[in-house]
């Protein structure tokens, strides 16, 4: 997945959303429907949030420097966290509003809003379509979105035919929520993932005590592996650091060979950057946190964090 592409793609979806949502709020009012109105605040909110989520994705991608020495990964979850925010009240405000429409139906013009369906429904597939190759979880924030959108407008469409022949209006407050509940469920999951991001959990594509195994069981001069820290900066690469304890015969060309063999070993489990500190026997490592008790290193005893 090339990133410029990425941007190229949430450029275009940005402009679309946001002239569609101007359209989208006038047919709003003029046919008197409050699931397009909430359709379109709800465009309105993605069109912000992927101008923000266009504008980080791009910070995103600058290389590493002085400042920024992991580089501007996590920019590109902030646009994430802050299009999941939007959705999340503006979806509350929708729900809100059409509280007092299930209770008092207004009359609505279903011909109108049948031919906004029409227009919504293609141009949001459009757009869906184009951002649905994406991998970050930014580019899927805004794909998701509009695929959100399309299933709004599938609902209006069906809807207004449903209210168009049997003439029920309270059809479309039922709507609007319905769609609002289906896009606050998707906000709150994706900010469960982000979270666990920024507060560091390690991520869930790799497997680490089975990496620790592995390694103990293949290389006899490892006594012991500690200190395993690991952590993704933008959800999808992995870093993760650690200790190695090795006998005190090792010399110093079989280090270099164990290293070797550890950063292949580590491609293999999705780690994409990883530091490896080497420790012999005789050092005891200093931190109190890997060694509660100082222990003589036994060969069978490996403790798991």
């Amino acid at each position: 997945m090339e990133k410029s592409s990425a941007n190229k793609r949430i450029g275009a979806a940005f402009f679309l959303n946001f002239f569609f949502s101007i359209f989208e709020l006038i047919g709003g009012f003029f046919t008197n429907s409050i699931s397009i109105i909430s359709d379109a605040v709800h465009d309105f909110g993605d069109a912000i949030s992927i101008a923000i989520a266009w504008f980080l994705e791009k910070k995103s991608n600058k290389k590493p420097d002085k400042n920024y020495t992991y580089g501007y990964a996590r920019f590109s979850i902030l646009g994430a966290l802050i299009t999941s925010l939007v959705l999340l009240i503006g979806s509350s405000v929708v729900i809100l509003n059409a509280i007092p429409r299930i209770i008092t139906p207004q009359m609505v013009n279903y011909n109108g809003m049948l031919i906004f369906a029409i227009v919504g429904l293609v141009v949001n597939g459009l757009g869906a379509f184009l951002t649905s190759h994406g991998e970050h979880l930014n580019e899927k924030a805004v794909s998701l979105h509009l695929l959100e959108d399309v299933l709004g407008w599938v609902a209006v469409l069906i809807t207004s035919i449903a209210m168009k022949i049997f003439n029920i209006p309270i059809l479309d407050p039922i709507l609007s929520i319905a769609i609002a509940i289906f896009i606050l469920y998707h906000a709150v999951k994706n900010l469960k993932e982000i979270f666990s991001v920024f507060l560091e959990k390690s991520p869930n594509e790799c497997d680490f005590d089975h990496f620790k195994e592995e390694l103990l069981e293949e290389n006899d001069t490892i006594l012991d592996i500690h200190h395993i820290h690991t952590w993704t900066m933008s959800g999808t690469d992995v870093y993760a650091t650690m200790h190695i304890v090795v006998k005190d015969d090792v010399t110093q060309d079989e280090i270099i060979e164990l290293k070797h063999e550890i950063k292949h070993e580590a491609v293999h489990h999705g780690i994409s950057h990883i530091t490896l500190e080497f420790e012999y026997e005789k050092e005891k490592c200093d931190d109190v946190e890997c060694n509660p008790i100082i222990e003589t290193h036994s060969h069978h005893h490996h403790h798991h964090h």
